[in-house]
């Protein structure tokens, strides 16, 4: 079943409705009908609305027939600090990490970073990255549409963590799984978890003392080197799993 995102002001007692890209989608793409059912979330409660299309016009206006009330979210809100990659491979990191549950992703300007954003090119690459972790939780059919931030820097957003209950920092030289085996398994659900994935150059020695002075666990994800784009949708499935 299409899952759907509307503002909370679009569900309105019955009636709930669809508006904007999503309408020429509905009647364009899927060509769906009147009487056919979706379902639509808000994103914010983490409810569906299980609704069946009335009227098929500049809107879309549905019935709703009931609320279903499981939460389809991790128990966790996860915060994927994304190494800025070079060429497309963000795109795939983002459209990924949503499917797998991640809450926020903030793509962080290293020091080995090779992709230097231009100011000018910003808001065109939060404007599509934002698409696709749309797309992506419609597809997974996620409560919540995950936000994609504004590039920050490495400082910054040792600083947006700093309220993070659980703070991890992936190390291709960190030593000792049951360690890391140790600190995943003491996470517990409702805990707020942040980790920092470096780019293809890796995460150099200033990074890494300041994160661990912030109070960032370096953790091993085993004996192999895994590409940036790997290495981020590795710890979300760890994290998935343990959470879930």
């Amino acid at each position: 079943m299409y899952q759907f995102f509307v503002d909370p002001a679009n569900i309105q007692g019955k009636k709930v409705y669809i508006t904007g890209g999503d309408v020429n989608h509905i009647k364009n793409v899927l060509r769906m009908q009147v009487g056919e059912e979706l379902n639509v979330s808000n994103g914010i409660d983490g409810k569906e609305y299980r609704c069946a299309i009335e009227e098929i016009g500049d809107e879309i206006v549905c019935e709703l027939r009931f609320v279903k009330e499981d939460n389809v979210e991790l128990p966790s809100k996860i915060y994927l600090f994304q190494g800025l990659p070079k060429s497309d491979k963000m795109e795939l990191v983002i459209q990924k990490a949503v499917e797998l549950g991640v809450y926020e992703v903030i793509p962080v300007a290293m020091s080995r970073c090779v992709m230097k954003l231009e100011p000018k090119k910003v808001a065109g690459k939060i404007s599509r990255w934002q698409g696709i972790a749309e797309a992506a939780a419609k597809q997974s059919k996620r409560a919540i549409i995950p936000q994609i931030h504004e590039p920050m820097t490495f400082k910054q957003a040792i600083q947006y963590a700093a309220e993070l209950d659980v703070k991890l920092i992936p190390y291709e030289m960190a030593e000792g799984m049951a360690h890391t085996k140790n600190i995943i398994n003491n996470i517990t659900p409702g805990q707020s978890i942040g980790f920092i994935i470096g780019p293809e150059g890796g995460i150099d020695d200033a990074e890494l003392k300041m994160a661990i002075e912030a109070g960032f666990e370096s953790i091993t994800l085993g004996k192999r080197i895994l590409r940036t784009e790997t290495a981020g949708l590795t710890v979300m499935s760890i994290l998935m799993y343990t959470l879930e």
